[in-house]
């Protein structure tokens, strides 16, 4: 599996709005923006492993805002609420009122806000994977939890899960027989839903279709 380090950069200083973005959706945006060929939008991004620090998410963030906002027109920001209790919409409206794609995590903007919204109650035992998480599950979950040198701890870590839930961004056979071996790793019964690029896509079309052209 590839296990590449998060990119941080993409077209920097082509277009006229950035969007500050985690980097388990790094892959993601830059597929969409290649792909429409949107030209307003450059992208930095974040560390994922800030998903195990996530009250530091609002800071981290904070900084990003102010080394840029003299450099674009506009700034957004490709982030769920990520565990940070609220704060990071008050940064952000301390910052400016920056908007962010609406959601509490990336799991629910991928599968559609209202949704993952709709199955909360059923979904309440299910542990989700995106490709990202997918792809990284070793390095960013196994590893970073220590089960590779005490396995007998998955019990405790995912004892109260019942089910995996794999949301797929793009259909690729090697991701789904990998989400199928971390189900059967943790004894886990398996779902697969594809998620597509969910309401990410839109928020990122909005964002193009409003953006000013460079000078």
């Amino acid at each position: 599996m590839d296990d590449t380090p998060d990119p941080i950069d993409f077209r920097r200083g082509h277009g006229s709005v950035l969007l500050i973005a985690c980097g388990a959706l790094a892959r993601e945006i830059v597929d969409l923006i290649e792909l429409n060929a949107w030209s307003h939008l450059d992208v930095t991004c974040l560390p994922a492993k800030l998903h195990h620090t996530p009250e530091q998410i609002p800071e981290a963030i904070r900084q990003k805002i102010r080394s840029n906002k003299a450099l674009y027109t506009k700034i957004y920001v490709l982030y769920g609420d990520c565990g940070t209790g609220g704060m990071l919409d008050k940064v952000l409206a301390e910052e400016g009122n920056i908007e962010r794609i609406e959601g509490p995590h990336c799991f629910s903007f991928f599968a559609g806000n209202e949704a993952f919204a709709s199955r909360a109650e059923d979904d309440l035992t299910t542990f989700f994977l995106t490709d990202y998480f997918c792809r990284h599950f070793d390095k960013f979950v196994w590893q970073a939890l220590g089960l590779d040198r005490r396995a007998d701890m998955a019990e405790f870590v995912f004892g109260n899960y019942r089910k995996i839930v794999y949301m797929p961004q793009i259909e690729d056979p090697a991701l789904m027989e990998k989400a199928k071996e971390i189900a059967d790793r943790l004894g886990l019964d398996f779902e697969h839903r594809f998620a597509g690029y969910g309401d990410m896509e839109q928020f990122m079309r909005n964002v193009e279709e409003t953006s000013p052209a460079t000078s």
